[in-house]
Protein backbone atom coordinates (compact mmCIF):
# COMPACT_ATOMS: atom_id res chain seq x y z
CA UNK A 1 0.00 0.00 0.00
CA UNK A 2 1.40 3.38 -1.01
CA UNK A 3 -0.33 6.23 0.85
CA UNK A 4 0.59 9.86 0.53
CA UNK A 5 -1.46 12.08 2.90
CA UNK A 6 -0.11 15.25 1.27
CA UNK A 7 -0.80 14.12 -2.31
CA UNK A 8 -3.68 11.62 -2.04
CA UNK A 9 -4.00 11.42 -5.82
CA UNK A 10 -0.73 9.47 -5.80
CA UNK A 11 -2.11 6.68 -3.61
CA UNK A 12 -2.08 3.08 -4.88
CA UNK A 13 -3.88 0.44 -2.81
CA UNK A 14 -2.12 -2.81 -3.62
CA UNK A 15 -4.15 -5.98 -3.84
CA UNK A 16 -3.64 -8.23 -0.81
CA UNK A 17 -1.90 -11.47 -1.73
CA UNK A 18 -0.14 -14.34 -0.02
CA UNK A 19 3.62 -14.13 0.32
CA UNK A 20 5.87 -16.76 -1.18
CA UNK A 21 9.63 -16.92 -1.48
CA UNK A 22 11.62 -17.20 -4.69
CA UNK A 23 14.97 -18.07 -3.18
CA UNK A 24 15.61 -15.20 -0.79
CA UNK A 25 13.28 -12.79 -2.62
CA UNK A 26 9.82 -12.32 -1.08
CA UNK A 27 6.99 -12.10 -3.60
CA UNK A 28 3.52 -10.93 -2.61
CA UNK A 29 2.16 -10.10 0.81
CA UNK A 30 3.13 -6.45 0.50
CA UNK A 31 6.75 -7.13 -0.46
CA UNK A 32 8.34 -4.72 -2.96
CA UNK A 33 7.34 -5.56 -6.52
CA UNK A 34 10.25 -7.57 -7.89
CA UNK A 35 11.72 -7.08 -11.37
CA UNK A 36 12.57 -10.11 -13.46
CA UNK A 37 14.18 -10.76 -16.82
CA UNK A 38 15.18 -13.82 -18.82
CA UNK A 39 18.49 -14.81 -20.36
CA UNK A 40 18.69 -15.27 -24.12
CA UNK A 41 21.98 -17.16 -24.15
CA UNK A 42 22.32 -20.87 -24.82
CA UNK A 43 21.96 -22.31 -21.32
CA UNK A 44 24.78 -24.82 -21.84
CA UNK A 45 27.08 -21.82 -22.32
CA UNK A 46 27.43 -21.48 -18.57
CA UNK A 47 29.92 -18.60 -18.66
CA UNK A 48 27.89 -16.59 -21.18
CA UNK A 49 24.67 -17.22 -19.26
CA UNK A 50 26.21 -16.23 -15.93
CA UNK A 51 27.75 -13.11 -17.47
CA UNK A 52 24.30 -12.06 -18.67
CA UNK A 53 22.72 -12.84 -15.30
CA UNK A 54 25.35 -10.74 -13.54
CA UNK A 55 24.78 -7.79 -15.90
CA UNK A 56 21.05 -8.04 -15.32
CA UNK A 57 21.53 -8.19 -11.55
CA UNK A 58 23.79 -5.14 -11.65
CA UNK A 59 21.03 -3.32 -13.56
CA UNK A 60 18.61 -4.17 -10.75
CA UNK A 61 17.08 -7.56 -11.62
CA UNK A 62 15.80 -9.29 -8.49
CA UNK A 63 15.16 -12.63 -10.22
CA UNK A 64 16.35 -14.10 -13.54
CA UNK A 65 14.68 -16.82 -15.58
CA UNK A 66 16.72 -19.34 -17.56
CA UNK A 67 15.37 -21.70 -20.20
CA UNK A 68 15.83 -25.44 -19.63
CA UNK A 69 14.95 -27.02 -22.99
CA UNK A 70 17.02 -30.22 -22.73
CA UNK A 71 18.94 -32.50 -20.39
CA UNK A 72 22.26 -30.77 -21.04
CA UNK A 73 20.74 -27.45 -20.02
CA UNK A 74 19.38 -29.02 -16.84
CA UNK A 75 22.90 -30.20 -15.99
CA UNK A 76 24.29 -26.71 -16.65
CA UNK A 77 21.74 -25.27 -14.23
CA UNK A 78 23.62 -26.68 -11.26
CA UNK A 79 26.57 -24.34 -11.75
CA UNK A 80 24.38 -21.46 -12.93
CA UNK A 81 22.20 -21.62 -9.82
CA UNK A 82 25.22 -21.99 -7.55
CA UNK A 83 27.09 -18.99 -8.99
CA UNK A 84 24.18 -16.64 -9.72
CA UNK A 85 23.89 -13.52 -7.52
CA UNK A 86 20.07 -13.68 -7.75
CA UNK A 87 17.51 -16.51 -7.57
CA UNK A 88 17.04 -18.47 -10.79
CA UNK A 89 13.69 -19.48 -12.26
CA UNK A 90 13.85 -22.53 -14.52
CA UNK A 91 11.68 -22.12 -17.63
CA UNK A 92 10.09 -25.48 -18.40
CA UNK A 93 8.15 -26.40 -21.52
CA UNK A 94 6.94 -29.76 -22.84
CA UNK A 95 9.37 -31.97 -20.87
CA UNK A 96 8.26 -32.34 -17.27
CA UNK A 97 11.47 -34.19 -16.42
CA UNK A 98 13.39 -30.98 -17.04
CA UNK A 99 11.41 -29.45 -14.18
CA UNK A 100 12.41 -32.24 -11.85
CA UNK A 101 16.05 -31.94 -12.89
CA UNK A 102 16.04 -28.15 -12.51
CA UNK A 103 14.64 -28.42 -8.98
CA UNK A 104 17.38 -30.90 -8.15
CA UNK A 105 19.96 -28.51 -9.67
CA UNK A 106 19.01 -25.69 -7.29
CA UNK A 107 16.46 -23.58 -9.16
CA UNK A 108 14.55 -21.29 -6.81
CA UNK A 109 11.37 -21.50 -8.87
CA UNK A 110 9.95 -23.56 -11.73
CA UNK A 111 7.96 -21.83 -14.41
CA UNK A 112 5.57 -24.34 -15.94
CA UNK A 113 3.06 -23.73 -18.71
CA UNK A 114 -0.09 -25.75 -17.96
CA UNK A 115 -0.94 -25.97 -21.64
CA UNK A 116 2.14 -27.89 -22.67
CA UNK A 117 3.70 -29.71 -19.73
CA UNK A 118 1.48 -32.80 -19.88
CA UNK A 119 -1.23 -34.48 -17.83
CA UNK A 120 -1.92 -34.07 -14.13
CA UNK A 121 0.28 -37.05 -13.26
CA UNK A 122 3.31 -35.35 -14.77
CA UNK A 123 2.45 -32.07 -13.09
CA UNK A 124 2.22 -33.98 -9.78
CA UNK A 125 5.77 -35.26 -10.25
CA UNK A 126 7.02 -31.74 -10.80
CA UNK A 127 5.18 -30.59 -7.67
CA UNK A 128 6.85 -33.33 -5.63
CA UNK A 129 10.28 -32.25 -6.88
CA UNK A 130 9.50 -28.64 -5.97
CA UNK A 131 8.45 -29.70 -2.48
CA UNK A 132 11.52 -31.88 -2.00
CA UNK A 133 13.89 -29.08 -2.99
CA UNK A 134 12.18 -26.07 -1.42
CA UNK A 135 11.33 -24.64 -4.82
CA UNK A 136 8.38 -22.39 -5.66
CA UNK A 137 6.34 -22.65 -8.86
CA UNK A 138 4.97 -20.11 -11.32
CA UNK A 139 1.90 -21.17 -13.22
CA UNK A 140 2.52 -19.49 -16.55
CA UNK A 141 -0.65 -19.29 -18.62
CA UNK A 142 -0.13 -17.92 -22.12
CA UNK A 143 -2.81 -17.00 -24.65
CA UNK A 144 -0.71 -18.61 -27.37
CA UNK A 145 -0.56 -22.06 -25.79
CA UNK A 146 -3.90 -22.72 -24.12
CA UNK A 147 -5.18 -26.26 -23.65
CA UNK A 148 -7.11 -27.72 -26.57
CA UNK A 149 -10.30 -28.26 -24.60
CA UNK A 150 -10.41 -24.61 -23.59
CA UNK A 151 -9.92 -23.43 -27.15
CA UNK A 152 -12.75 -25.71 -28.21
CA UNK A 153 -14.95 -24.39 -25.38
CA UNK A 154 -14.33 -20.68 -25.99
CA UNK A 155 -13.54 -20.73 -29.72
CA UNK A 156 -10.39 -18.61 -29.39
CA UNK A 157 -7.92 -17.37 -26.77
CA UNK A 158 -9.74 -14.99 -24.42
CA UNK A 159 -9.53 -13.78 -20.81
CA UNK A 160 -12.09 -16.31 -19.59
CA UNK A 161 -10.15 -19.21 -21.11
CA UNK A 162 -6.86 -17.97 -19.66
CA UNK A 163 -8.24 -17.55 -16.16
CA UNK A 164 -10.00 -20.91 -16.28
CA UNK A 165 -6.71 -22.54 -17.26
CA UNK A 166 -4.91 -20.82 -14.40
CA UNK A 167 -7.55 -21.68 -11.81
CA UNK A 168 -7.61 -25.32 -12.94
CA UNK A 169 -3.89 -25.58 -12.30
CA UNK A 170 -4.08 -23.73 -9.02
CA UNK A 171 -6.50 -26.45 -7.94
CA UNK A 172 -4.03 -29.16 -8.97
CA UNK A 173 -1.28 -27.57 -6.88
CA UNK A 174 -3.58 -27.06 -3.91
CA UNK A 175 -4.92 -30.60 -4.17
CA UNK A 176 -1.32 -31.74 -3.73
CA UNK A 177 -0.97 -29.45 -0.70
CA UNK A 178 1.39 -27.12 -2.54
CA UNK A 179 0.89 -23.40 -1.93
CA UNK A 180 4.25 -21.81 -2.79
CA UNK A 181 3.13 -20.61 -6.19
CA UNK A 182 2.53 -17.45 -8.15
CA UNK A 183 0.61 -17.13 -11.41
CA UNK A 184 0.59 -15.18 -14.66
CA UNK A 185 -1.92 -14.91 -17.51
CA UNK A 186 0.07 -13.32 -20.32
CA UNK A 187 -0.99 -12.29 -23.81
CA UNK A 188 0.59 -10.15 -26.50
CA UNK A 189 -2.76 -8.37 -26.81
CA UNK A 190 -2.75 -5.64 -24.15
CA UNK A 191 -6.53 -5.63 -23.80
CA UNK A 192 -6.73 -9.41 -23.38
CA UNK A 193 -3.90 -9.51 -20.86
CA UNK A 194 -5.28 -6.64 -18.78
CA UNK A 195 -8.79 -8.14 -18.71
CA UNK A 196 -7.43 -11.58 -17.76
CA UNK A 197 -5.30 -10.17 -14.94
CA UNK A 198 -8.20 -8.18 -13.51
CA UNK A 199 -10.40 -11.26 -13.56
CA UNK A 200 -7.65 -13.40 -12.03
CA UNK A 201 -7.02 -10.91 -9.23
CA UNK A 202 -10.60 -11.37 -8.05
CA UNK A 203 -10.43 -15.17 -7.95
CA UNK A 204 -7.21 -15.95 -6.10
CA UNK A 205 -4.97 -14.57 -3.38
CA UNK A 206 -1.86 -16.00 -5.06
CA UNK A 207 0.92 -13.56 -5.93
CA UNK A 208 0.57 -12.34 -9.51
CA UNK A 209 3.39 -12.11 -12.01
CA UNK A 210 2.72 -9.43 -14.62
CA UNK A 211 3.76 -9.41 -18.24
CA UNK A 212 2.68 -8.49 -21.74
CA UNK A 213 4.25 -11.41 -23.56
CA UNK A 214 6.04 -11.02 -26.90
CA UNK A 215 5.53 -7.27 -26.66
CA UNK A 216 7.99 -6.44 -29.46
CA UNK A 217 11.21 -4.48 -29.83
CA UNK A 218 12.65 -1.95 -27.42
CA UNK A 219 10.35 0.96 -28.26
CA UNK A 220 7.18 -0.92 -29.20
CA UNK A 221 7.52 -3.41 -26.36
CA UNK A 222 8.24 -0.70 -23.83
CA UNK A 223 5.12 1.23 -24.79
CA UNK A 224 2.84 -1.82 -24.79
CA UNK A 225 4.27 -3.00 -21.45
CA UNK A 226 3.91 0.43 -19.89
CA UNK A 227 0.28 0.65 -21.01
CA UNK A 228 -0.69 -2.86 -19.92
CA UNK A 229 1.35 -3.34 -16.77
CA UNK A 230 1.24 0.33 -15.82
CA UNK A 231 -2.54 0.31 -15.67
CA UNK A 232 -2.64 -2.94 -13.71
CA UNK A 233 -0.03 -1.72 -11.24
CA UNK A 234 -1.96 1.52 -10.84
CA UNK A 235 -4.98 -0.61 -9.89
CA UNK A 236 -2.83 -2.35 -7.27
CA UNK A 237 -2.48 -5.61 -9.22
CA UNK A 238 0.93 -7.24 -9.50
CA UNK A 239 3.61 -8.58 -7.19
CA UNK A 240 6.42 -9.21 -9.67
CA UNK A 241 6.91 -8.39 -13.34
CA UNK A 242 8.90 -9.02 -16.47
CA UNK A 243 9.03 -6.70 -19.46
CA UNK A 244 9.29 -8.95 -22.53
CA UNK A 245 11.39 -7.22 -25.20
CA UNK A 246 13.24 -8.30 -28.31
CA UNK A 247 16.27 -6.61 -26.79
CA UNK A 248 19.09 -7.06 -24.31
CA UNK A 249 17.70 -8.41 -21.00
CA UNK A 250 19.34 -5.45 -19.26
CA UNK A 251 16.95 -3.20 -21.18
CA UNK A 252 14.02 -5.23 -19.83
CA UNK A 253 15.23 -4.56 -16.30
CA UNK A 254 15.66 -0.84 -16.96
CA UNK A 255 12.18 -0.52 -18.43
CA UNK A 256 10.66 -2.51 -15.58
CA UNK A 257 12.24 -0.21 -13.03
CA UNK A 258 11.17 2.90 -14.92
CA UNK A 259 7.55 1.70 -14.94
CA UNK A 260 7.69 1.11 -11.18
CA UNK A 261 9.50 4.40 -10.55
CA UNK A 262 6.92 6.27 -12.61
CA UNK A 263 4.21 4.95 -10.28
CA UNK A 264 6.22 5.47 -7.10
CA UNK A 265 6.26 1.72 -6.38
CA UNK A 266 10.04 1.20 -6.45
CA UNK A 267 12.88 3.68 -6.21
CA UNK A 268 16.34 2.97 -7.58
CA UNK A 269 18.91 5.23 -9.16
CA UNK A 270 18.56 8.71 -10.55
CA UNK A 271 15.16 9.83 -11.79
CA UNK A 272 15.91 12.42 -14.48
CA UNK A 273 13.26 15.06 -15.12
CA UNK A 274 14.06 16.76 -18.41
CA UNK A 275 12.32 18.91 -20.99
CA UNK A 276 11.91 17.91 -24.65
CA UNK A 277 13.90 21.03 -25.61
CA UNK A 278 12.86 23.89 -27.89
CA UNK A 279 14.21 27.13 -29.38
CA UNK A 280 14.48 28.60 -25.86
CA UNK A 281 17.03 26.03 -24.68
CA UNK A 282 20.29 27.44 -23.41
CA UNK A 283 22.20 24.21 -24.11
CA UNK A 284 21.73 20.94 -26.00
CA UNK A 285 19.23 19.26 -23.67
CA UNK A 286 18.82 16.02 -25.62
CA UNK A 287 22.55 15.30 -25.92
CA UNK A 288 23.11 16.29 -22.29
CA UNK A 289 20.42 13.93 -20.98
CA UNK A 290 21.67 11.05 -23.14
CA UNK A 291 25.18 11.55 -21.74
CA UNK A 292 24.01 11.90 -18.14
CA UNK A 293 21.88 8.73 -18.35
CA UNK A 294 25.02 6.76 -19.20
CA UNK A 295 27.31 8.62 -16.79
CA UNK A 296 24.91 8.09 -13.86
CA UNK A 297 24.08 4.40 -14.39
CA UNK A 298 26.34 3.50 -11.47
CA UNK A 299 24.21 5.47 -8.98
CA UNK A 300 21.81 3.13 -7.18
CA UNK A 301 20.62 5.64 -4.56
CA UNK A 302 17.03 6.84 -5.20
CA UNK A 303 17.26 10.54 -6.03
CA UNK A 304 16.12 13.09 -8.59
CA UNK A 305 17.80 15.33 -11.14
CA UNK A 306 16.18 18.02 -13.27
CA UNK A 307 17.71 19.09 -16.57
CA UNK A 308 15.68 21.94 -18.08
CA UNK A 309 16.73 24.06 -21.05
CA UNK A 310 15.35 27.43 -19.98
CA UNK A 311 13.87 29.42 -17.10
CA UNK A 312 10.19 28.91 -18.00
CA UNK A 313 9.84 25.66 -16.01
CA UNK A 314 13.43 25.10 -14.90
CA UNK A 315 13.38 26.84 -11.50
CA UNK A 316 10.01 25.29 -10.60
CA UNK A 317 11.15 21.77 -11.44
CA UNK A 318 14.44 22.31 -9.60
CA UNK A 319 12.57 23.17 -6.41
CA UNK A 320 11.47 19.53 -6.18
CA UNK A 321 14.70 17.74 -7.12
CA UNK A 322 17.96 16.87 -5.40
CA UNK A 323 20.12 18.39 -8.10
CA UNK A 324 19.03 20.60 -10.96
CA UNK A 325 20.42 22.57 -13.87
CA UNK A 326 18.50 25.28 -15.70
CA UNK A 327 19.74 26.96 -18.87
CA UNK A 328 19.14 30.51 -19.89
CA UNK A 329 22.36 32.42 -19.38
CA UNK A 330 24.87 33.35 -22.08
CA UNK A 331 26.78 30.06 -22.18
CA UNK A 332 25.99 29.16 -18.57
CA UNK A 333 23.16 27.95 -16.37
CA UNK A 334 22.07 27.78 -12.76
CA UNK A 335 22.84 24.78 -10.56
CA UNK A 336 20.25 23.94 -7.91
CA UNK A 337 21.01 21.80 -4.86
CA UNK A 338 18.23 20.44 -2.65
CA UNK A 339 15.71 22.65 -4.40
CA UNK A 340 17.60 25.92 -3.97
CA UNK A 341 19.59 28.01 -6.44
CA UNK A 342 23.25 27.42 -5.58
CA UNK A 343 25.68 28.68 -8.23
CA UNK A 344 26.22 29.22 -11.92
CA UNK A 345 28.17 26.85 -14.14
CA UNK A 346 29.43 27.13 -17.70
CA UNK A 347 27.62 24.88 -20.17
CA UNK A 348 30.83 23.28 -21.40
CA UNK A 349 31.68 22.15 -17.86
CA UNK A 350 28.25 21.31 -16.55
CA UNK A 351 28.08 17.58 -17.34
CA UNK A 352 31.15 16.71 -15.28
CA UNK A 353 29.97 19.10 -12.59
CA UNK A 354 26.45 17.64 -12.45
CA UNK A 355 27.85 14.11 -12.18
CA UNK A 356 30.03 15.27 -9.30
CA UNK A 357 27.12 16.96 -7.52
CA UNK A 358 24.87 13.90 -7.97
CA UNK A 359 27.56 11.61 -6.58
CA UNK A 360 28.04 13.88 -3.56
CA UNK A 361 24.31 14.09 -2.95
CA UNK A 362 23.91 10.30 -3.28
CA UNK A 363 26.69 9.75 -0.74
CA UNK A 364 25.05 12.17 1.69
CA UNK A 365 21.68 10.41 1.29
CA UNK A 366 23.28 7.01 1.84
CA UNK A 367 25.03 8.27 4.98
CA UNK A 368 21.76 9.62 6.37
CA UNK A 369 22.99 13.20 6.28
CA UNK A 370 20.15 14.41 4.04
CA UNK A 371 16.81 13.15 2.77
CA UNK A 372 16.10 12.73 -0.93
CA UNK A 373 14.01 15.59 -2.31
CA UNK A 374 11.67 13.74 -4.63
CA UNK A 375 12.96 10.29 -5.58
CA UNK A 376 9.49 9.29 -6.71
Amino acid sequence: MSHNPVRPWRNIDRRESRRIMVGDVPVGGGAPISVQTMTNTVTTDVKGTLDQIIRAAEAGADIVRVSVPDEASAKAMKEICRESPVPIVADIHFHYKRGIEAAEAGAACLRINPGNIGDEKRVAEVIKAAKDHNCSIRIGVNAGSLEKHLLEKYGEPCPDAMVESGMDHIKILQDHDFHEFKISVKASDVFMAAAAYQMLAEQTDAPIHLGITEAGGLMTGTIKSAIGMGNLLWMGIGDTLRVSLSADPVEEVKVGYEILKGLGLRHRGVNIISCPSCARQGFDVIKTVETLEKRLEHIKTPMSLSIIGCVVNGPGEALMTDVGFTGGGAGSGMVYLAGKASHKMNNDQMIDHIVEEVEKRAEAIENGQVTAQAAE
